[in-house]
């Protein structure tokens, strides 16, 4: 057992395919290196694993806590899967993801948690085993996940992702860099998925068209991306925010923020995760960074991070 352990995760963001991956179509998600998730374990003296979650201010014994609490829950699965007791330990949580942005933040806490309390024990899960496990997490934050934050965090790789298949990885054919816009508007993705479900039931064939379009999409995103086709993906991105519009899942913010970035420059912008809040990307060329922030920071975006999908930042 070691004596204190680290472990840090990224979250993600999804590309295309937003919503229609509910329903057997493919989406594309890759993860955020520059922001992640960080998970502590050291030794305590008092007997019992507690996890000390700074960013929301908690602190739940792994032993006492109700089975919907999340972080107790991503321990407890954890030392079921490696068939071991709880240690005496501390484990510290903190994160630099926005919560009910769409940036997958329950995920890579649970993953982190997953990480760093199988290494303090001596043992390492694959990347299979921390995405089942994180997925059943992802039900208390979800309640019908997609399974796509468990497994591009858990991968941390770009994957296309098709529910009930094995997740692909695939190659960049050239980097490329987008910024992430935060509308300072929480959404929660178990609602905002509940609300698509019961359109879809009133009205099947009028989304199930939208969900085949937005597949499409995502299947020519993988193509462009393998291609270092980057203009081309920045089309592909527009023509999905406007079909997640027709879906009711963007609102006036988000749409004005998308114009503001496509004013200033860059190839494509739209919302990504669930809508309703949370984040717009922009795809854009590195000289075009600091014009594009601008816009989207003068249409309302409380924060702007940029990162490159196949690089490293500058």
């Amino acid at each position: 057992m070691a004596e204190t352990v680290e472990r840090t995760v990224p979250g993600k963001i999804i590309l295309c395919g937003e919503h229609s991956v509910v329903y057997g179509r493919p989406a594309i998600a890759v993860p955020v290196s520059d922001l992640r998730a960080r998970a502590r374990i050291e030794p305590a003296a008092l007997p019992g694993l507690r996890i000390v979650a700074r960013d929301v201010q908690q602190t739940v014994s792994v032993h006492d806590a109700p089975p919907h609490n999340a972080l107790a829950q991503a321990a407890r699965l954890t030392l079921e899967r490696l068939e071991a007791a709880a240690p005496s330990a501390t484990l510290t949580v903190q994160s630099a993801l926005p919560i009910a942005a769409g940036l997958g933040s329950g995920a890579a806490v649970t993953v982190a948690i997953a990480r760093a309390l199988s290494a303090f024990l001596g043992a390492e899960l694959s990347a299979d085993e921390l995405s089942a496990l994180t997925y059943e997490v992802e039900k208390i934050h979800h309640g019908t996940p997609s399974g796509i934050d468990n497994t591009v965090i858990a991968w941390e790789k770009p994957v296309y992702f098709v529910t009930d298949h094995p997740p692909e990885t695939f190659a960049i054919g050239a980097a490329f860099d987008l910024l992430i816009a935060n509308s300072g508007i929480a959404s929660s993705t178990r609602a905002v998925v509940s609300d698509v479900r019961h359109r879809w039931l009133a009205n099947p064939e009028f989304y199930d068209v939208l969900f085949d379009c937005v597949g499409a999409i995502a299947r020519a995103a993988r193509s462009a991306i393998e291609h270092g086709a980057i203009p081309a993906l920045g089309t592909l991105l527009n023509e999905n925010h406007e079909l997640l519009a027709r879906m009711g899942v963007s609102i006036p913010q988000l749409d004005h923020m998308v114009r503001a970035a496509r004013q200033a420059g860059a190839l494509g912008a739209k919302l990504t995760g669930s809508g309703q809040g949370g984040n717009v990307i922009a795809l854009i060329e590195p000289e075009q960074q600091a014009a594009v922030a601008a816009a989207l920071q003068a249409a309302g975006a409380v924060k702007v991070w940029h990162t490159r999908i196949g690089g490293t930042c500058d």
